[in-house]
């Protein structure tokens, strides 16, 4: 998508060169890839961390269940040898 916008921003901008309306035409193409990336980037870095965020929940629950048992064992062990 992106490289279909670049490439009729570079026709809009060599249009330009016969009628200067058609670098009126780039400069509005130019406008709202600024606009639409800049309202993107924050959408994108949010549902990254949440991903990630996803992630390490999963992670956590998978392997809490699996050494519960080595958990409480070691966790009795400390409490005994402190006593």
């Amino acid at each position: 998508m992106f490289v279909l916008l670049l490439i009729l921003l570079v026709i809009l901008f060599g249009f330009g060169f016969a009628n200067p309306i058609w670098w009126i035409a780039a400069a509005v193409v130019v406008f709202g890839l600024v606009r639409s990336g800049r309202g993107r980037g924050s959408d994108s870095e949010y549902g990254e961390y949440r991903d990630y965020r996803d992630r390490q929940d999963r992670w956590d629950r998978r392997y809490r269940r699996q050494r519960r048992g080595r958990w409480n064992r070691q966790d009795r062990r400390d409490s005994e040898s402190r006593r």
